[in-house]
């Protein structure tokens, strides 16, 4: 990220989480105050966690800074365990690193059901509402979008992505050697990503910062999109910062 003009910007790349699309990202990519080129990712039909990875390397040139919310989380972590050399900053949102649980492959097997004998909406319905924090302003607004962003999905790609969940690469060991700036962001009432679980990925990522979004369930960057941006904001001057004092340093 270092300046080469004064038309330079940044990248920062945006990775959308299971059945997410742009819309995840919307808000928050409009109240940045940062100037950045601001690139949002979504995976539909992609079949693993390494294949997202390879994606974004690929379509971003040069360096940049990386936010992934849910499992973009985890396409994060995959691309700085890849690419270590392009990333310069790394922000975690509403993510965790533990490996599938034993109960995961049923439980998420039967949503994917749901999903191919009832549609879209019917899984939107069941899946969307334990993702909400209880006081999430304007929730029936909310619930709408996030709906419709489910219905414009298919049960194929929800299929795939649910096969890269369930055969996700541990991310643990990732943490531990990440050396650029570190945000980890959850919320007070992400039951799926609770503070506690991003507490214990902080321990593990030396000069970590943790910021807890209060009145926000595991969509956050939806539910408090001015506070997810506001957070953002301050890591990335953290990002050019070190970058300005490595170019410096040259």
């Amino acid at each position: 990220m270092l300046a080469t003009g004064n038309d330079y910007r940044p990248t920062l790349a945006l990775l959308a989480g299971l059945l997410c699309d742009e819309e995840i990202w919307r808000e928050v990519a409009a109240s940045l105050n940062t100037t950045v080129d601001v690139r949002i990712f979504s995976f539909p039909m992609f079949s693993s966690i390494e294949m997202m990875a390879g994606h974004v390397a690929a379509v971003i040139e040069g360096p940049f800074a990386i936010a992934g919310h849910s499992m973009g989380g985890r396409v994060a972590l995959e691309v700085v365990r890849r690419f270590p050399q392009r990333v310069t900053g790394v922000a975690l949102l509403n993510t965790g690193i533990h490996p599938p649980a034993p109960q995961e492959p049923a439980t998420r097997g039967r949503l994917v059901a749901l999903a191919r004998e009832k549609g879209m909406a019917a899984l939107a319905r069941e899946w969307l509402p334990p993702m909400m924090g209880r006081s999430t302003d304007d929730r029936g607004e909310l619930m709408a979008r996030l709906t419709a962003m489910v219905e414009r999905q298919t049960a194929e790609s929800f299929a795939q992505q649910i096969k890269a969940l369930l055969s996700r690469p541990s991310a643990r060991e990732v943490l531990p050697d990440i050396r650029v700036p570190v945000v980890l962001l959850s919320a007070t009432d992400d039951s799926w990503s609770p503070p506690k679980q991003h507490e214990e990925m902080r321990q593990l990522c030396p000069g970590a910062e943790l910021v807890v979004i209060e009145r926000a369930g595991h969509m956050s960057p939806v539910e408090q999109p001015v506070a997810v941006a506001a957070v953002l904001d301050a890591w990335l001057l953290r990002v050019s910062q070190r970058e300005r004092h490595e170019g410096e340093s040259l």
